[in-house]
């Protein structure tokens, strides 16, 4: 006989952290394919992009003879194992790793690949919390395939939608996740079940819980705590003897596993918006036609950003920068809730119309805002009358 509904067992949690592998070097590894299975380091503010030979061989910058106060964004597993990390100085990765390639930092092209494999993942698992530009937690309780299959068929999702690999961990909640998902990197698979937490995460180093940061870790060194598990043992009063009560009693739920924060996905947004700052500054009138370009496409990713998100909104705003840094901004507030390219277009040519244009641009943006959800007539008609006041339309004075 069925349980009485208030009575029925819960669902036991599922959590996954996905984890990109040393996300931004292996994108660009993508581009550079003859780079793989070399140290690669990337950042540093005046990194130079690589050149062609004329025998149309790449040539590549080197670390050791970067010259300046940059610092490294991130590096790959080669490089890492000469000790340069995310963070570190480029004078000091240069005395590391003078022989590592060096490449400059394309957050455009990662922040597209972190979209890619993100759509691919939530088409799987939907309840995705965004931790960021190359991690997400996922809640994957109410799916009923088990772990490891899950997890073998999101990191196929992922390399498929990116060409790049993955390290997932499922545990019972987030924190266990991460540390999990961290355990066999790069491109692993880690399972935390029951009977798991002493065997894998106690022997671990307490600076792998996430919360507890180098000063901490130190101070409870120096307590002769060095472990996960040593943690879980310790005396409460004998923590609270370096630490607030509130901060103690979190350690120990740490050390033991135990956290109750929910995976939360993203909320919806309450504006969507593009903008680009031009290498050179663009007259209003005889540039016409490069900022109506840039004009469209503006809105077109706009759009595409809107798809993604499943809204549509009803003010869309305009956002100029001139020569000497004077910013104006204009809203347009339309009747009806709009997500297509061609009806933002329109309205953001309103919106410009209201913008004394004197000199030259520096920077345009294209915002769209009071975001919802759209019914199935959610966006309005192009309003033609609105071409003839768009100031970079070729009907403009």
């Amino acid at each position: 006989m069925p349980l009485p509904k208030s009575e029925a067992p819960l669902t036991p949690r599922r959590v996954a952290h996905l984890d990109m592998d040393a996300f931004y070097a292996s994108v660009e590894l993508l581009r550079y394919p003859e780079l793989k299975g070399l140290p690669v380091v990337i950042g540093g503010s005046s990194a130079a992009q690589p050149s062609v030979a004329p025998d149309g061989t790449r040539l590549y910058s080197r670390v050791g003879d970067y010259v300046g106060r940059g610092v490294v964004t991130t590096a790959t597993y080669e490089a890492r194992a000469l000790g340069v990390h995310s963070a570190m100085g480029m004078m000091k990765a240069a005395k590391l790793a003078p022989e590592a390639i060096l490449l400059p930092a394309d957050f455009t092209r990662y922040r597209e690949y972190s979209r890619r494999f993100k759509q691919a993942v939530v088409e799987i698992a939907p309840h995705m919390e965004d931790r960021g530009i190359d991690e997400i937690y996922l809640d994957l309780s109410a799916i009923p395939r088990d772990s490891l299959t899950l997890a073998q068929k999101l990191k196929q999702a992922v390399r498929e939608a990116t060409g790049l690999s993955c390290s997932i961990g499922i545990a019972a909640n987030k924190l266990l996740a991460k540390i999990a998902s961290d355990l066999d990197k790069p491109d692993g698979i880690t399972l935390i079940e029951k009977g798991d937490l002493e065997r894998r995460i106690w022997p671990l180093p307490v600076g792998r819980i996430n919360g507890i940061g180098p000063k901490a870790q130190q101070r409870l060194n120096a307590m002769g705590i060095a472990t996960i598990g040593e943690l879980a043992l310790a005396p409460f009063e004998r923590l609270m003897e370096q630490f607030s009560e509130r901060y103690a009693l979190w350690l120990l739920d740490a050390a033991h596993g135990r956290d109750e924060r929910p995976v939360v996905m993203e909320s919806t947004p309450k504006s969507v918006s593009r903008e680009t700052t031009f290498e050179r500054d663009l007259h209003v009138r005889r540039d016409r036609a490069t900022l109506s370009r840039v004009l469209d496409a503006l809105c077109e990713r706009v759009a595409g950003d809107l798809a993604r998100k499943g809204v549509a909104g009803r003010t869309i705003g305009v956002k100029v920068r001139f020569h000497d840094f004077r910013t104006v901004t204009r809203d347009v507030t339309l009747p009806n809730v709009v997500s297509n390219a061609a009806a933002i277009r329109q309205a953001a040519g309103i919106g410009l119309s209201r913008v004394p244009m004197e000199g030259r641009i520096r920077l345009l943006g294209v915002r769209v805002g009071a975001l919802a959800v759209p019914g199935a007539s959610g966006s309005c008609e192009p309003n033609t009358e609105a071409l003839q006041l768009d100031l970079f339309s070729s009907g403009a004075a």
